[in-house]
């Protein structure tokens, strides 16, 4: 029971102080998983993050649901998805309960601008990051720059460029044109 409640307790913490969705979790995920508790390694969480990225849902709860299900199991898992949803929960209701009082106020609007570039720096943080971890040779560079370019300047969905990547991916291994 303690082990469930740590995985609780640790995603609540991240869902109730990290503003700015899923991708603005990823750095502080990383922090608290890999370098404070030894949970899972770097590569592991990249690939959580990939997985949660190319499943349904917000990519910091399918990753914490991962995580959980790695240290407990089905039970791990829920515990560290409600962990990580239950601080947007309560924080939603308050706000909507009375945002349209707020909603205005000066200080409230500078509030949000303050808040919408940290959320960028997180976000920018995070890229770096898994860039550092997964693009390893000129096949991943090149692979990166195609996704991104067809992703930024087409409407072909981010799921058709995530399969298609992951076969290339593959189909370059077996070629022995991607180092592992």
């Amino acid at each position: 029971m303690k082990e469930l409640w740590e995985l609780f307790s640790v995603f609540f913490r991240i869902g109730a102080f990290t503003f700015g969705g899923g991708y603005a979790m990823l750095p502080i995920i990383q922090r608290e998983v890999v370098e404070k508790r030894g949970w899972a390694s770097d590569e592991e969480v990249i690939d959580y993050y990939a997985i949660g990225q190319s499943t349904p849902g917000i990519i910091a709860v399918n990753t914490a649901t991962f995580i959980g299900y790695k240290k407990k199991g089905l039970i791990g898992a829920i515990f560290a998805t409600l962990g990580m949803i239950s601080p947007s929960l309560v924080i939603i209701t308050i706000i909507a309960s009375s945002f349209m009082h707020f909603k205005d106020n000066q200080t409230v609007q500078h509030a949000f601008a303050g808040i919408r570039v940290a959320v960028v720096a997180l976000v920018v943080n995070a890229v770096v990051r898994m860039w550092k971890k997964s693009v390893k040779d000129l096949v991943g560079i090149i692979l990166f720059i195609l996704a991104f370019l067809v992703i930024a300047f087409t409407r072909i969905s981010p799921i058709i460029i995530i399969f298609v990547s992951a076969a290339t991916g593959i189909l370059l291994s077996y070629r022995g044109a991607v180092k592992e």
